[in-house]
C-alpha cells in the first residue's frame, strides 16, 4: 500500500513538474516573441529595415553554422530542402511582407494586428492539413483572443490610404507563416535539431535579404552602438530564444495550442515599450490584455 502511495506521489510530482515547465516555456515564448520590437527599434535608428533583417539573420546563422555542421546528425538532402523552404517562407517572406506593406504606407498598427492573427490562421489550417480538430472551447478561446488583441490595438488602428493590393501583402505573409508552422508538423521537419534548423533557415533568409539591402545602399553595418545593440538583441533574444522555444513547444504540442500564446504578444510588446522607451500604458491595454489572457487559457486547453 505504501509503495502505491509513493508511486502516486511520484507521478503527481512529475505531472506538476511537466505543467510548471510548460508554463515557463509558454511565458518565455510570449516574452521573446514580443521582444523583436525592441531590437528593431534600436537597430533601425540609423539603418533601413532590410539591412537590419539581413544582419539579424546572417549573424544568427553564421554563429550556429559550425555547431550545425559538426554537432548533431547528418542532414539528408530532403531535410535540408525542407529547412531552406521554411527559411524562405518563415524568415524571409513573412518578415519582408510586413516591411513592404509599411513601405506602401499601410498603417503600422494594422500591419501589427495582421501579424498577430497567426494563431487564428494556424487554428484554421490544422484541421485540413493535420487532422487536428479544435474543440468548441478552443474555438471560443481563439475568438476571445482575437477580440482581445483588437481591443489592445484599437488606439493605433487605422486603414490609411495605401493601394488596395498593399493590404493583402501582410495577410499573405501571415498565412504563409501559419502554413509553414503547420507543414513543419506534417513533413516532420520539426524533428531536425533546432540549432541545425535555425542555421539553415537564417542563412537562407540572409541570402534573400542581401540584394534587397544592397538595393537600398550599402550592405555594411552602420556606425554607432544602437545598431550593434539591436542586432545582439534580435539574434540572442528574438531569434535564438524566441524561435528556439517555439520549435521546442511545437515538438510537444499541437501548433494551434502553441501559437495561441502569440495572442499575448501585442500587450507584452506594449510592456516592453513602457519599460524600455517610457511609452505610456493605458486602462484599455489592461482590459484588452485580460480579455486576451482568458482567450489564451481557453484556446490552449487540450480538452
Amino acid at each position: 500500500m505504501s509503495s502505491c502511495v509513493t508511486c502516486r506521489k511520484m507521478t503527481e510530482a512529475r505531472k506538476t513538474f511537466s505543467t510548471f515547465t510548460s508554463i515557463i516555456l509558454f511565458a518565455l515564448l510570449v516574452i521573446t516573441w514580443s521582444s523583436g520590437f525592441v531590437g528593431i527599434r534600436f537597430a533601425s535608428e540609423n539603418a533601413p529595415i532590410a539591412l537590419v533583417l539581413f544582419w539579424r539573420n546572417f549573424v544568427a546563422g553564421i554563429l550556429l553554422l559550425p555547431f550545425a555542421v559538426f554537432w548533431g546528425p547528418k542532414i539528408s538532402a530532403t531535410a535540408f530542402l525542407h529547412q531552406v523552404g521554411m527559411g524562405i517562407a518563415g524568415m524571409f517572406l513573412y518578415l519582408a511582407s510586413f516591411s513592404i506593406a509599411i513601405a506602401y504606407r499601410v498603417p503600422t498598427g494594422l500591419v501589427a494586428l495582421i501579424a498577430d492573427l497567426v494563431p487564428l490562421a494556424i487554428a484554421v489550417l490544422s484541421q485540413p492539413i493535420l487532422g487536428q480538430r479544435l474543440t468548441v472551447r478552443q474555438w471560443i478561446g481563439t475568438g476571445i483572443g482575437v477580440a482581445g488583441i483588437v481591443f489592445v490595438s484599437m488606439d493605433s488602428l487605422s486603414f490609411g490610404h495605401a493601394p488596395l493590393l498593399a493590404y493583402f501583402i501582410p495577410v499573405a505573409g501571415m498565412v504563409l507563416f501559419a502554413t509553414m508552422t503547420v507543414m513543419q508538423k506534417r513533413l516532420k521537419a520539426i524533428a531536425t535539431p533546432i540549432h541545425q534548423s535555425l542555421a539553415i533557415q537564417c542563412l537562407t533568409a540572409s541570402y534573400f535579404f542581401a540584394p534587397w539591402a544592397l538595393s537600398e545602399g550599402s550592405i555594411l553595418p552602420p556606425e554607432g552602438y544602437h545598431f550593434l545593440i539591436g542586432i545582439v538583441w534580435l539574434v540572442g533574444l528574438t531569434t535564438y530564444l524566441g524561435y528556439g522555444v517555439y520549435y521546442v513547444l511545437l515538438r510537444h504540442y499541437p501548433p494551434a495550442r502553441v501559437s495561441s500564446a502569440v495572442y499575448l504578444s501585442p500587450p507584452m510588446t506594449m510592456v516592453w515599450a513602457w519599460a524600455m522607451f517610457n511609452e505610456p500604458l493605458s486602462i484599455a491595454m489592461a482590459i484588452g490584455t485580460a480579455i486576451t489572457f482568458v482567450g489564451v487559457v481557453l484556446a490552449s486547453s487540450p480538452g
